[in-house]
């Protein structure tokens, strides 16, 4: 059935579109015809005026800003923070192709199953000639401590990811596997969302497959698979990741999220007795899978690489003693040589009794005479990759090669044969993306995904994730090398729905509350809490500061006292006065020299947008950035969105006082956004109540701090210091309601120290942290923490305010400086006692709870 040809499709959608005949093209099969499979898309596409189409480009691009869904390329300089590159346009799959495609996929699945099920076992792949043994053991892939392993349901590949491309012929090819933690997945997901929203009509009216069921068969095979000590046992499943600097960390917390896993690190896992457990706000949870995206050296420092940070010690005995499923199990990643392509037609024969339904690329391993001289003779047809994925090499053309650089390839294969393999170069299929208000082709490639099901087959995603080069003419696909993804799309006969929900909820399925929180998450979520309010008193205090510089009028009332303060608070490295200022702003500047007033501008911007000065506000937000990343799955996308615009804030250069007054406006208006989705938006449970419990202990220390400056001031200066006092404590508004005069130094401190009603005073951050450390202590087992808090309620209760009607209040501002030393005295010690008993588990030994 051949394309029919776009009659209505605008001359500058296709303008200069370089159609190759020599080239697969997925979306035409000639030049203006589209594809039977494609032909309704193209011609929605063409009745798109271009504006609609930049405005769906830019949908695009704002939802991956919005979302934060990042890929962190290694070396660049965006870091942790670049954006995920999605092109706009889905690549389309017939649904009869894709069914031939898919039943592939399963079937090598199972066939690199039950090669790994045979290396780590009786081996007889090895002895009957079927695989060299150079080619198992000569790898570091092989993990030696596997060997005599029984996964549960003898199931060592769990979840299988195939690296598809396209000859001009039209069929496809599998060109790698991906067998040790296989990633993409989360990212193919996160596609789907994004375009099928850029497109919501036509992702409707073509029937497109949903990814859910994948992921809902992923779960139940968790369900189904992990060892439990009791029929009724609910498993526990975390996915353990390396940590926030892996290149693919969101996609971690973007799985764990949509799969309902805790998200680890190795920190956060323990073995004890051959049984892995969660360290928890409640204690140890026994844990009985991990979906991993570790590799496989790193997992366990005792058995495996002994310098890894990333890992569990035991963790291989807890798995041999059957205690653990592990997806994917260790030593996977043998299988990922591109050198055992050529073995697997005869393998699959022998232990599947079928031929081979996916052919891989035509592939040569150097390390076989024959094969060897096959590739030096045909050098300029092939191309060269390391066999071994370990091996740190770029693939490399032959027909690119001329003269010394191809002498120096040679010579290289010849000193060590068996770490190349040579492979077909096979001329990917190309497919258009939507760059610079036209259609441009780019080689392409999908990843296609397979996990274990329940029934003991392997359940294929109905999608996929289009991968594609980054500049036309490339010939190498690679992330890493800032390549682009699309959504795949894959049609049905009948619309679909999906849903990875349970069909119907019992009883048993009903949660009151949070469900367990690693210990981890609650230390971040405690820091969170507390650099969201460092940050919100920093920038109350610069902004006090620099209000009066910035008018003349005030410029002398108390700042002195702001710069002391800022100093207390860490904000400035040196005491007020170090460097001359002593409150002054209209000093004459000396020739050559820079005058005091624009000394002490620069260093108050410092203060709010240095990222380099420990303690500046800019520090503090990155900081509560770095808090928040390690928190990723428990936070809403409202969160998220809210967050992210905090951090962006004081990334452009600030270069005056009217400028910084603006961004910390900003500052304090995304901080009030934060902390009502904080308490609207947030569950309150555990991980809740710690996000608010570092909230109190900080501002109980900041405000500790800020009060004291005033209380040893000399009694003519701390008048004038009231005022700001007031801003910076975020109470000049009720006090003016209140008393409608000049701030006082009695109704002042009423209202900042002892007044309970007042969420920015000391007594009222007492009260609560009373409360919020009791149903802490109540719903996670632990004591109360009354001997830490209680001693200093009964100060603020007992205080004698009349002491300072006296003529000379001296007697009861030393009485009110003790009282503010016990408050930072007591934020920090509630604040170790916290970490102690909660995060390090080591205040009570007797917490160890298995959880049946």
């Amino acid at each position: 059935m051949g394309g029919r040809r776009i009659a209505a499709m605008p001359t500058g959608l296709l303008h200069d579109y370089p159609f190759h005949a020599s080239r697969y093209d997925e979306m035409f099969a000639a030049r203006g015809e589209a594809r039977p499979h494609w032909q309704a898309f193209v011609e929605r596409l063409a009745s798109f005026p271009e504006e609609s189409l930049l405005q769906r480009e830019k949908f695009v691009r704002d939802a991956i800003e919005a979302d934060g869904v990042s890929y962190n390329i290694y070396n660049d300089p965006q870091g942790q923070r670049r954006p995920w590159e999605l092109d706009m346009l889905p690549l389309i799959i017939d649904d009869a192709e894709w069914m031939n495609l898919s039943a592939a996929v399963a079937q090598r699945a199972r066939l690199l199953n039950a090669i790994l099920a045979d290396l780590y076992g009786p081996q007889h792949l090895l002895a009957e000639g079927l695989l060299p043994p150079a080619l198992v053991f000569g790898q570091p892939g092989f993990r030696w401590p596997a060997r005599g392993l029984h996964p549960p349901g003898d199931i060592w590949l769990f979840s299988y990811a195939v690296d598809l491309a396209r000859a001009p012929n039209g069929r496809w090819w599998a060109i790698a596997d991906r067998t040790q933690g296989p990633s993409g997945a989360g990212y193919a997901l996160q596609n789907r969302i994004i375009v099928s929203n850029a497109f919501p009509i036509a992702f409707r009216e073509l029937h497109i497959n949903r990814l859910a069921s994948y992921f809902r068969s992923m779960q139940e095979s968790f369900a189904r698979f992990a060892p439990a000590d009791r029929e009724d046992e609910a498993p526990l499943t975390v996915l353990l990741t390396p940590g926030p600097y892996n290149e693919t960390h969101f996609e971690h917390a973007f799985l764990a999220r949509y799969l309902g896993f805790p998200l680890v690190e190795g920190q956060d896992l323990t073995v004890r007795d051959n049984t892995v457990f969660l360290k928890t706000l409640s204690g140890l949870r026994r844990v009985h899978a991990i979906l991993r995206r570790l590799d496989d050296d790193y997992c366990d420092p005792l058995e495996l690489r002994t310098d890894s940070t990333l890992g569990i010690p035991g963790l291989l005995g807890a798995i041999r003693a059957g205690r653990v499923l592990m997806a994917n199990a260790i030593g996977s990643g043998v299988l990922e040589s591109g050198a055992l392509f050529g073995f697997l037609p005869a393998i699959c024969q022998r232990l599947l009794g079928e031929p081979l339904a996916m052919p891989s690329v035509a592939s040569w391993w150097c390390g076989e005479k024959p094969a060897l001289e096959y590739v030096l003779d045909h050098l300029d047809a092939l191309v060269i990759k390391p066999a071994f994925p370990s091996m740190r090499m770029n693939a490399v053309f032959g027909h690119l090669l001329h003269g010394e650089s191809r002498q120096k390839m040679i010579e290289r294969i010849l000193a060590q044969p068996h770490a190349y393999v040579a492979q077909e170069w096979v001329r990917l299929a190309q497919a258009p993306v939507w760059r610079h208000k036209r259609l441009l082709p780019r080689s392409v490639g999908i990843r296609v995904f397979s996990c274990a099901s329940s029934d003991g087959g392997y359940t294929v995603m109905p999608g996929a994730l289009g991968r594609v080069a980054p500049r036309s003419g490339m010939e190498v696909i690679s992330m890493q090398r800032g390549g682009l993804s699309k959504d795949t799309w894959i049609r049905a006969e009948n619309p679909v729905r999906t849903s990875l929900l349970k069909r119907r909820l019992g009883v048993v399925d009903l949660v009151s509350g949070g469900v367990d929180i690693p210990s981890r998450v609650g230390e971040n979520l405690f820091w969170l809490g507390r650099y969201t309010e460092r940050v919100e008193i920093g920038a109350r205090l610069l902004r006090a500061a620099m209000s009066r510089i910035a008018s003349s009028e005030d410029a002398e009332q108390g700042l002195a006292g702001l710069l002391t303060a800022l100093y207390r608070l860490g904000m400035f490295s040196d005491k007020p006065g170090a460097r001359g200022e002593q409150g002054k702003t209209s000093h004459a500047a000396t020739s050559g020299e820079v005058d005091e007033e624009t000394r002490l501008e620069r260093r108050l911007i410092a203060a709010l947008a240095d990222p380099g000065q420990p303690g500046s506000v800019a520090f503090n937000l990155r900081a509560l950035a770095f808090s928040a990343g390690q928190v990723r799955e428990r936070l809403s996308s409202d969160n998220w969105h809210a967050l992210y615009a905090l951090e962006q804030l004081l990334t452009a250069p600030v270069t005056g006082i009217d400028q910084a007054l603006s961004a910390i406006n900003h500052v304090m208006q995304s901080c009030i956004t934060f902390a009502g989705f904080a308490l609207d938006d947030m569950t309150r449970d555990a991980g809740w109540r710690f996000l608010i419990l570092g909230r109190l202990i900080e501002r109980l220390e900041g405000l500790a701090g800020l009060i004291s400056v005033p209380a040893h001031a000399d009694a003519d200066k701390r008048e004038q210091m009231l005022e700001w006092l007031l801003e910076a404590a975020d109470s000049i508004v009720t006090y003016r309601a209140r008393y409608r005069r000049m701030p006082e130094l009695l109704p002042a401190l009423h209202l900042i120290v002892f007044d309970p009603a007042n969420p920015h005073a000391i007594r009222y951050q007492v009260n609560m942290l009373h409360d919020y450390l009791a149903n802490a202590a109540r719903e996670l087992g632990h004591s109360h923490h009354s001997q830490m808090i209680d001693p200093l309620a009964r100060q603020l209760e007992d205080f004698d305010l009349a002491r300072f009607e006296d003529d000379d209040p001296s007697q009861a501002l030393i009485a009110l400086h003790a009282l503010l030393a016990a408050a930072a005295d007591a934020a920090q010690a509630l604040s170790d006692e916290v970490h102690r008993r909660y995060f390090t588990h080591t205040a009570n030994p007797t917490l160890l709870r298995r959880v049946a």
